[in-house]
């Protein structure tokens, strides 16, 4: 029987430059034997409606052709269900599908592992801030990271990684450390400045930052990072090294793993996945085994 797969897609993914490569991901899942439905929806709301529907219909795979957001979005619909999800990277970042170890550069590489339908049991997080309820299953970034995005998210130029480059310059000019309360697994309380706290399913985020290097999605464990107070100089001379995770071994970098953490600190929005959940204080907890995903 063929394999029914629904297709989540994004049409904004990179600039709307994705879309070219829509119509070959779908000949090959043709050819491959299944029986594809393309979903694109109007907004995230409308898009992730039709997800939530289409996982009550109990399709062999949801599968999020886009970015980490799109990813996001359809953790929502596929988490604690029987129904596995499937990832296409069509984003910027891409970074959960790396993590996974699925082809995150071509697309008709990743459309050739879905056919083949061999699935791996992974962990999610339910994060929460405020009136917003989420799971997710990279990264959450609260700090100098999430500043950074909210500045790159007003900006409309230039286009793709670039703004997230600008935006860096400038938070970087008027930042300053941030009085943190961090509570991990509700009996041990953490209170100091920081540039940045991560909260890590997966390792990595913003196209390849592996800020918790040793984060492993089915541990049944959070990993959190906290880079502490520094000069920007030495900001500057670190956050480099974040790309091959050597930035662990710096004095002023903590890593613990937790079941749960809990973040407080004034005037922070906490984005996971890349998407912008709210303002902190923000709580993060693992679901362990809640995802079956395709790899």
């Amino acid at each position: 029987m063929a394999p029914q797969i629904a297709l989540l897609v994004n049409p904004a993914a990179r600039g709307g430059r994705s879309v070219r490569l829509l119509e070959p991901v779908v000949r090959r899942l043709h050819a491959g034997g299944a029986d594809v439905s393309v979903l694109a929806g109007l907004s995230a709301a409308d898009a992730l409606e039709q997800a939530c529907t289409a996982v009550a219909e109990r399709p062999d795979a949801l599968v999020a052709f886009g970015g980490d957001g799109l990813v996001h979005l359809a953790v929502q619909a596929v988490a604690g269900t029987d129904v596995p999800l499937g990832i296409i990277p069509a984003g910027t970042g891409n970074d959960i599908a790396d993590a996974l170890g699925i082809p995150h550069k071509d697309p008709l590489a990743a459309a050739r592992s879905v056919l083949r339908m061999k699935t791996r049991v992974i962990d999610v997080a339910r994060i929460r801030a405020g009136e917003a309820d989420e799971l997710f299953a990279g990264v959450v970034c609260c700090g100098f990271d999430s500043r950074v995005n909210e500045r790159a998210n007003r900006l409309t130029w230039p286009p793709g990684m670039g703004k997230y480059l600008v935006a860096t310059v400038q938070e970087l000019s008027s930042f300053r450390p941030i009085p943190f309360r961090i509570t991990l697994d509700d009996d041990e309380v953490i209170e100091k400045e920081a540039m940045l706290v991560a909260v890590g399913n997966t390792r990595s985020y913003g196209a390849g930052m592996r800020v918790c290097p040793d984060a492993r999605p089915d541990d049944g464990l959070l990993d959190v990072v906290i880079l502490s107070a520094v000069g920007k100089g030495e900001f500057l001379r670190v956050f480099p090294s974040v790309y091959r995770g050597a930035h662990v071994v710096h004095p002023a970098v903590s890593q613990r793993r937790v079941r749960s953490v809990r973040l407080e600190a004034p005037d922070v929005i906490v984005y996971a996945d890349g998407e912008r959940i709210g303002p902190v204080p923000v709580t993060c907890e693992v679901r362990p085994g809640a995802l079956r995903v395709i790899v």
